[in-house]
């Protein structure tokens, strides 16, 4: 690399790039594009954990008390006697998957991922705010993993209360067998969570606002940059108070105090507790529990946004109704979170208090899925892999979304709490939405990260494979839970009034098994190109955004010389006064171009 044109003052990080050791690297790096690597691969390793879960117990479901020889070699004697799952490990399998995938893939793996990775590179900055906090964050976050896979191994087996862990069962180590040691180390793994999601978010926030490039005003971000950013803000509002709620339970746990407890009897033992409420932890854990899902979608989205526009190459369609929408969820995302509690005997008028929040929050949610659909509309749509899985992302928002309204309701939520119709809502809209908008996002900045190009066959196999599975497992369920099945029973065989529902959960099962074993065409895909993969060229999507005029080897800094300025909004695909279909953000205006509304 030439040293002419080369500030030093700016890009002082230069000069110890040649030191590198493997350690200061690879492990304890403050790139931002190595923590995103290995905020990635962490996060896949728990994925492929938090699925693997959800076969073993979805098998348990299909064929209720049967003998799987790989129960027994997975879940060990205890658990599994002759190969036959017990209901403890039912539950604590549900439990953990739970927790595996809303937090620890859904919520680190794909905010920690794109917002490291992307960031800096589109608002043209050399690195984070603070490069030694986001290594702090990772190390943090891949230390809340290790702790919550070493309760797996605990004795009396992991935390069984469901990934909500309402007390009392929660709070009673004497209550069940999950709710001893088990339960102790995921109070602890999450609390270490927390400190690590308000590190990376506080790091998010403060780079976006400050370290933007010369040009770059807030209207010319790209919507991921907004997505992250509020997404980041959403974390900093709300995971105190589940951090709040984990440390008092920790004291109704281990110190004798009674914030979520009251009048409890156990085997006909009357035990000391007064005065506490569960309903109250039930408000901290949903005060997060809501936010937490706009958490999850809202990266997914942004990256939705930036995909459908270079792939349809045309603008997005309404940048700035897409920006108020994503403020809008931020705000109503905070005062929803009562409509997961219709039945815990909350006043009814406050109920449908919160039926209008819930209900007002599907506005800005269909202005963006309208503003998708119009994107495409007339596009000359470019259908790879990472574009098929935003489409994919379009669709399951809405059919999840529907759902939504039914259980926004007070009314008729009664009805179907607590059974599969919950299920397949949330799995859908917040489930498998952010994890296409994830897998959206691995296909389009793979060589971004690694220099290289996925293969673009097994992408098709993967999406096509994964859509049909989904929709598979999640649309029979709303049958089942319409029916009455309810949520987290071991087996159903004790109510003749469900036997007929029993070959559908065969049906489902069957989807699960096909659609988990073929995510192993995409881990194969994954690793060997990182590897082998055809070498990537700068800009392979031809696309706008500033991180595509970064070279393609990574270096410290990003950008050898000055850091690109920015001339204009990162949309203009097809601009008429252009000869090629695309106009990257650091082209000057030509004279007499009229900026482009939006």
């Amino acid at each position: 690399m030439s040293a002419e044109g080369h500030d030093h003052a700016i890009d002082h990080e230069h000069e110890h790039h040649h030191k590198d050791t493997f350690i200061t690297k690879y492990i304890f790096s403050i790139d931002h594009k190595m923590i995103a690597k290995q905020y990635l691969i962490t996060g896949i390793i728990m994925g492929i954990i938090g699925v693997g879960m959800s076969m073993l117990f979805r098998m348990q479901l299909a064929w209720p008390e049967e003998s799987f020889k790989i129960f027994n070699i997975l879940l060990g004697d205890k658990f599994a006697p002759n190969g036959v799952m017990t209901n403890d490990i039912y539950l604590a399998l549900v439990t953990i998957h739970g927790t595996i995938m809303v937090f620890f893939v859904l919520t680190a793996a794909l905010s920690g991922t794109f917002s490291n990775l992307l960031i800096p590179l589109q608002i043209g900055a050399r690195d984070m705010a603070s490069g030694f906090m986001n290594m702090i964050s990772y190390w943090l976050f891949f230390l809340s993993s290790v702790i919550m896979v070493c309760s797996l191994f605990v004795e009396a087996g992991p935390a069984s209360s469901g990934w909500t862990i309402y007390p009392p069962l929660s709070a009673l180590p004497q209550a069940i067998p999950g709710s001893g040691l088990g339960m102790t180390l995921w109070l602890v793994s999450m609390a270490i969570f927390i400190a690590s999601s308000l590190m990376g978010s506080l790091n998010y926030v403060v780079t976006v606002i400050n370290l933007r490039t010369k040009g770059m005003t807030m209207t010319r971000l790209p919507l991921t940059i907004w997505a992250f950013f509020v997404t980041a803000i959403i974390g900093i509002v709300s995971f105190p108070v589940l951090l709040s709620a984990a440390l008092l339970l920790i004291f109704d746990r281990s110190f004798g105090t009674s914030f979520f407890l009251s009048d409890i009897y156990i085997a006909g033992e009357v035990l000391h507790y007064q005065g506490g409420s569960p309903v109250l932890f039930e408000h901290l854990f949903w005060f997060l529990g809501h936010p937490e899902v706009y958490i999850v979608l809202l990266p997914a989205l942004g990256i939705t946004s930036e995909v459908i526009a270079t792939n349809s190459r045309k603008p997005i369609f309404g940048y700035r109704a897409m920006i108020m929408s994503i403020l809008a969820i931020a705000f109503l995302s905070t005062i929803v979170w009562g409509h997961h509690m219709f039945i815990s005997g909350m006043n009814p008028f406050l109920g449908s208090v919160f039926t209008f929040t819930t209900l007002l929050i599907a506005i800005p949610s269909a202005v963006k899925a309208f503003n998708y659909i119009t994107t495409l509309w007339k596009g000359n749509l470019q259908l790879n892999p990472a574009m098929l899985f935003s489409i994919g992302l379009v669709s399951t928002f809405i059919t999840g979304g529907l759902t939504g309204i039914i259980l926004g309701d007070s009314t008729l939520d009664i009805n179907v709490h607590d059974t599969y119709f919950v299920v397949a809502h949330f799995h859908l809209v917040m489930g498998i939405s952010a994890l296409y908008g994830m897998f959206a996002g691995i296909y389009h900045w793979f060589p971004r990260m690694f220099g290289r190009m996925l293969n673009k066959n097994l992408g098709y196999v993967h999406f096509w494979v994964t859509a049909i599975c989904a929709y598979g497992v999640f649309f029979p369920m709303h049958f089942i839970g319409l029916a009455g099945l309810p949520r987290r029973y071991y087996t159903n065989t004790n109510f003749p009034l469900f036997d007929d529902l029993q070959n559908v959960n065969v049906l489902i099962t069957t989807f699960a098994l096909i659609g988990g074993v073929f995510q192993l065409v995409f881990l194969y895909n994954f690793f060997v190109s990182i590897f082998y993969g055809k070498k990537s060229v700068m800009n392979p999507w031809k696309s706008n955004t500033l991180e595509w005029t970064a070279p393609v080897e990574h270096m410290h800094g990003n950008w050898p010389g000055e850091i690109p300025h920015v001339y204009r909004w990162p949309y203009d695909y097809s601009n008429p006064a252009h000869d090629v279909d695309f106009v990257p953000q650091n082209v000057p205006m030509k004279e007499g171009e009229e900026v482009l509304h939006h």
